[in-house]
């Protein structure tokens, strides 16, 4: 498998399904209704495919300081590929429904524990069934394996980090994924508090893709980013989202230009609002004290 970009089309998977050492993760998942990824991996998924849940696979259990999706334990997660038949030698595909928002975690996570192996499938499963790409249903069978993890603390990033000096974060070139509406604290239809951390800036996820969630050419990335980073590729720079997921999707697409991978704050929005101190950004720039009220 050619791993000179993180991405795969669909046509390319095909020719490699039969690969031994290929596995495929399925990531669809639904916020509103957490069981319908299964449901719907269960009714039709790509042949050989695996399913990975984002709320119990994808990350830890949710505790009263965390955010939506806790980085999981390092043995939990492992444990987790083992049982999903991924080796070190695994060449990983991950897929969801379309965009790549939900499976980009899934990619983020395995290069976490050192595994680089991992390509997300341009335009997800949609592209697959587009392009004739045959579906099978229920469950697979595998193998469990061994993995053997090797994590990686230089592409995390944490709350106490940002919280210790919290008028570095605006040079810290710390990247918000979500929607610019959210961002600016004009509506928030998932968390208790509207707004963005201090310092932080915006850049919603879908601006790598086409408006039929397949992804931008590789000219178009290096354009984009050049104009968000710069023309020093090996800059030092972060990105987060509503709980660490969306996020991973500006990783892919600034990698895919040439740009030093980033660090997660994995927290992210979710988590930093646990804390009613913390302050809170508005619109481009104004603060707010959120106060307890506003986390009932």
């Amino acid at each position: 498998m050619d791993h000179s970009s993180n991405l795969i089309d669909a046509h390319e998977l095909h020719s490699q399904i039969d690969d031994s050492d290929l596995r495929i993760i399925d990531c669809r998942f639904d916020l509103a209704d957490p069981s319908a990824g299964r449901r719907a991996y269960l009714q039709g998924h790509i042949p050989g495919a695996v399913f990975a849940d984002l709320d119990r696979d994808l990350a830890a259990p949710v505790s009263p300081d965390s955010g939506r999706h806790p980085l999981p334990d390092v043995d939990t997660f492992v444990a987790t590929l083992c049982r999903l038949g991924i080796s070190n030698a695994s060449n990983v595909v991950v897929y969801d429904a379309g965009n790549g928002a939900l499976a980009a975690r899934a990619w983020w996570l395995l290069r976490w524990l050192g595994h680089e192996r991992v390509r997300l499938l341009d335009g997800g499963l949609a592209h697959w069934i587009a392009s004739a790409g045959p579906v099978a249903s229920g469950t697979e069978q595998v193998e469990e394996t061994q993995f053997r993890p090797e994590p990686r603390k230089d592409i995390v990033m944490t709350t106490a980090e940002l919280e210790s000096d919290i008028d570095a974060i605006a040079s810290m070139r710390l990247y918000d994924a979500r929607d610019a509406a959210r961002f600016r604290g004009e509506i928030e239809p998932i968390d208790p508090v509207a707004g963005h951390v201090p310092g932080s800036l915006n850049l919603p996820f879908p601006v790598s893709l086409h408006e039929d969630g397949r992804w931008k050419s590789k000219n178009s990335l290096e354009a984009l980013w050049l104009s968000v980073l710069g023309e020093d590729r090996q800059v030092s720079w972060a990105v987060m989202c509503g709980s660490g997921v969306t996020a991973c999707h500006l990783a892919i697409s600034a990698m895919e230009a040439g740009y030093r991978e980033p660090r997660l704050y994995v927290g992210s929005w979710s988590e930093w609002i646990r804390d009613p101190e913390r302050p809170v950004g508005l619109g481009n720039g104004s603060l707010r004290d959120p106060g307890a009220a506003d986390l009932a």
